[in-house]
């Protein structure tokens, strides 16, 4: 019997979700309990599993594809479960049944980690370097979301739009181009040959460093015992120690109309075979803006809706302005202090994007629109309350010390799911500081020098102490200022918008923070990190000798704005 397998429901309310991970593939036999595939929801994953048993013959959806109740996911060759009476059950599929019969097995780990992104699997890594028995699990790709659907696949597309851009415009470099244009599927395609390159290198160092890794989702059944089912496998886990590295999943706000098949999150931003003509951008955060300068880069019309007074709130207002400005001559469409109110799906197949400024109704009509509000922890299958484990103040994020161990003994966070700063460097920077403290090492995880990145166009990095926040705490600082218009090699690149900004210690020149925006600013801002880590003076830094021409001189020439002489190149 040919049976077409639909999706009936979801978790709480919600009518959608996303395709994730599938873990079956055509030809596949399945029994009743197999997990099939994961679907993204609002407020986490839901793993659909088979109530048949028999042979898949087709899988309808590919990973990334908005789904809805009803719609069809898989074909299967097979029987309904209990649908075959009791001569069926002497009959049918049950010949299979002790080939389909789990295998269960028990296993000892020093440390088991769940969840396989940059702080799981640094975390895993570093534990076996050291000479712990360690156990990874992951239910999808390793690298988690930085990897598969983050970080990585966002910065093979700005190198698209940037490429893109500079042939349209290479006759300003005396190189003459008949025609540009792009196939946004090839550019797709080029995302994931990345993306594949990369997690086979995981892969790879998994299996160098003598790391077991298990493919499914991780439940912790007490502070010893780790469960999880891979394929037809039920594995037990004797834990000495657990590391949670679940990561977070994306918000979607309670508006009305978000269920619309037109709202996407970044994950289906990443697998679209073509680029939307127009597109309304919900967020005008780190994630929205990259993506509003990726689009409009590659021609898209693009309008921001930020709920804010203005785009990348946290930076400094000169940093703001001038990426501000940069976007507005791009053509980038930009609703600041705007709260969307509704999403309306319109005849044509389009969506109306209702928002309030101040009382005043604003409408905008797009072809999709691109939820990018921020992410929440997610948990996975772990029932943090019975195994004694607290969340945070705010209620999201699980709660650690400075050790990253939780609530409960021997178990530690990490990443993401502690809602601390939701960056990969900090996840991996957690990990690490997790197995030292597993292994008998006392260390604590430290968060005053954590350089931020920002690829946009041009790119934005900071870190330390912002001028704003200098000022709030009374500190006498000394701001250095030098444009990236005043730089040879800058120029050479064409590159003529932004700055390197210094800020330092009035009375001891010890730089304490800097922003830059511009060419190259987030490989750039490592060398102020390293400064401020290291408490060095405007002195020190500016007597080594930095070569020329490179956009370093910058930095150099920012820092000698702090100082009594001020900067050589450039004169306000």
């Amino acid at each position: 019997m040919i049976l077409d397998i639909k999706l009936e429901k979801l978790s709480g309310h919600d009518r959608t979700g996303v395709i994730g991970c599938i873990y079956k593939a055509e030809g596949d036999i399945v029994k009743v309990g197999d997990e099939v595939l994961d679907i993204e929801v609002k407020k986490g994953n839901t793993t659909f599993s088979s109530d048949v048993e028999g042979k898949i013959i087709e899988i309808k959806v590919e990973q990334g594809d908005k789904v809805s109740i009803g719609d069809v996911l898989f074909t299967v060759e097979g029987e309904k479960a209990g649908s075959k009476g009791e001569a069926g059950k002497k009959q049918g599929f049950n010949y299979m049944a002790n080939f389909l019969k789990p295998q269960k097995e028990t296993i000892d780990g020093d440390i088991v980690v769940i969840g396989g992104g940059p702080g799981g699997y640094v975390a895993a890594i570093e534990g076996a370097k050291q000479g712990a028995k360690v156990i990874l699990i992951e239910k999808e790709n390793l690298g988690g979301t930085c990897l598969n659907r983050g970080c990585i696949p966002t910065k093979a597309l700005v190198r698209s739009s940037e490429v893109y851009e500079l042939v349209k415009n290479s006759k300003d470099y005396g190189i003459f181009n008949a025609s540009s244009g792009y196939d946004f599927s090839e550019i797709i395609e080029r995302k994931n040959e990345v993306v594949k390159e990369l997690v086979g290198g995981i892969d790879y160092l998994m299996s160098k460093n003598n790391i077991t890794v298990f493919k499914g989702s991780g439940e912790i059944m007490d502070k010893n015992t780790v469960f999880v089912k891979e394929k037809n496998k039920e594995v037990t886990i004797n834990a000495k120690n657990i590391i949670i590295a679940t990561g977070s999943v994306t918000f979607i706000p309670p508006i009305k109309g978000v269920e619309s098949k037109n709202v996407l999150t970044s994950t289906e931003m990443l697998n679209l075979s073509k680029l939307p003509e127009k597109i309304i951008i919900v967020g005008g955060g780190v994630i929205g803006m990259e993506f509003a300068f990726i689009c409009r880069a590659l021609d898209a019309d693009v309008s921001v809706v930020e709920f804010a007074d203005d785009i990348l709130i946290a930076m400094d207002e000169d940093v703001r302005s001038e990426i501000r400005e940069a976007a507005l001559e791009k053509g980038i469409k930009i609703y600041t202090g705007s709260k969307v109110e509704e999403i309306i799906d319109t005849e044509e197949g389009k969506s109306i994007v209702v928002f309030d400024n101040k009382g005043t109704k604003g409408y905008i009509t797009g072809d999709k629109i691109l939820m990018s509000v921020g992410r929440v922890p997610f948990y996975g299958n772990i029932d943090l309350e019975k195994i004694g484990i607290s969340l945070n103040d705010k209620g999201r994020g699980i709660k650690v010390n400075s050790r990253m161990q939780t609530t409960a003994e021997n178990i530690y966070a990490v990443g993401d799911v502690t809602n601390i700063i939701q960056l990969a460097h900090v996840a991996s920077h957690q990990g690490l500081v997790a197995v030292e403290n597993i292994l008998g090492k006392d260390t604590e995880a430290e968060y005053s020098v954590i350089p931020s990145a920002i690829f946009t166009m041009p790119e934005i990095a900071s870190v330390g102490i912002t001028e704003k926040t200098a000022k709030e705490q009374g500190l006498s600082v000394k701001v250095g200022k030098f444009p990236f218009g005043a730089n040879g090699k800058a120029l050479t690149q064409g590159e003529r918008r932004g700055f390197v900004k210094i800020i330092t210690e009035e009375k001891t020149g010890i730089i304490l923070g800097g922003a830059i925006i511009g060419p190259h600013a987030t490989d750039l801002i490592h060398e102020v990190a390293v400064a401020v880590k290291n408490k060095l003076t405007a002195e020190q830094v500016i007597n080594t000798v930095h070569a020329h021409p490179t956009t370093a001189e910058a930095v150099h020439e920012a820092l000698l704005a702090t100082t009594a002489r001020g900067a050589i190149h450039f004169t306000e």
